[in-house]
């Protein structure tokens, strides 16, 4: 199934969710949100099903504000799970990927505060001159768990969805000097959507390490950068062995993948010299096959 969750003209400030079915959004009953099914640990599906059964509410996606799946997660945790995105980037620094990114899932931890949907439009933070996308597969914690395997690990996803990590690269690069970070470099949005999408309407695409899906990235209608799922490094499975390793998973934390191949201006820029950096005006999208697109607007602030 694929979730989403979405606030009407009428009641902009109230989260609701539904089911997205063609070109309609089957609503469950107001009250009802994506995190609160999630936290219930009752059966997903059949919520959906039963939803879709009664169809007591329709909504056309143009018509209503796309949140995020998860609007507040108890947690964000981004890794950097694609060997061509890492090797790059240390290429650029004049230095080779470290040992230790080959032994085991890294992640940083993000801001859950600063969440934005599939069509909201993202301003570059005040201080920053060098604002970038970066274009990554989200997961979406869907129960509880400690020191879970990766052989168990499936079983607390949820789904997935498009994530992008939104980064000011000058803020970034300063602050890492110090031996900490990212933190300001990234603190500022994450946008996340237009789906949470289930595991199993991928799994005629799965392969050893993700699924077989195309992931794209356009700015200003142009397609700058594309890479597969499938190259991912270290599975998901992996990456959340990893997070619970000695702590708890929550349902509603994200696991973001880190970028993929060629998924960001960071990347790109050093094969293309006439890109700069993202600018007001500028529109982003980003697609990722099965999970749909997001679309956000360069704003100053």
């Amino acid at each position: 199934m694929r979730w989403v969750s979405f606030a009407t003209a009428a009641d902009p400030q109230v989260e609701r969710v539904g089911v997205a079915i063609e070109e309609e959004i089957v609503a469950l009953p107001a009250g009802t949100t994506l995190l609160g099914l999630l936290r219930a640990e009752g059966d997903l599906r059949a919520a959906g099903e039963a939803a879709l059964a009664a169809r007591h509410e329709v909504q056309e996606p143009a018509a209503v504000r796309l949140l995020p799946p998860i609007p507040e997660p108890p947690s964000v945790r981004d890794f950097m799970a694609f060997e061509q995105h890492v090797a790059s980037a240390a290429r650029h620094y004049g230095r080779e990927v470290a040992e230790a990114w080959y032994r085991m899932p890294v992640f940083y931890f993000s801001n859950p505060a600063s969440m934005f949907g599939a069509r909201d439009p993202v301003g570059i933070p005040a201080d920053s001159e060098r604002f970038d996308f970066e274009l990554e597969v989200g997961c979406v914690i869907g129960r509880e768990g400690r020191d879970v395997a990766a052989a168990d690990a499936m079983d607390h996803v949820a789904g997935f969805t498009i994530f992008c990590d939104w980064s000011a690269r000058d803020l970034q690069l300063d602050e890492m000097t110090v031996g900490l970070g990212p933190a300001k470099g990234k603190d500022s949005a994450t946008t996340l959507g237009p789906f949470m999408v289930s595991p199993e309407e991928l799994e005629d695409v799965q392969s050893p390490k993700g699924y077989d899906l195309r992931m794209s990235a356009f700015l200003n209608g142009r397609e700058l950068g594309s890479d597969r799922w499938s190259n991912v490094h270290f599975s998901f499975p992996e990456m959340i062995e990893r997070a619970s390793r000695g702590t708890r998973l929550r349902p509603g934390d994200i696991l973001g993948s880190g970028t993929c191949g060629y998924g960001c201006l960071s990347e790109l820029r050093r094969s293309d010299d006439q890109l700069g950096w993202l600018a007001p005006g500028d529109v982003v999208r980003l697609e990722i096959e099965r999970l749909g697109s997001v679309e956000s607007r360069i704003t100053s602030g």
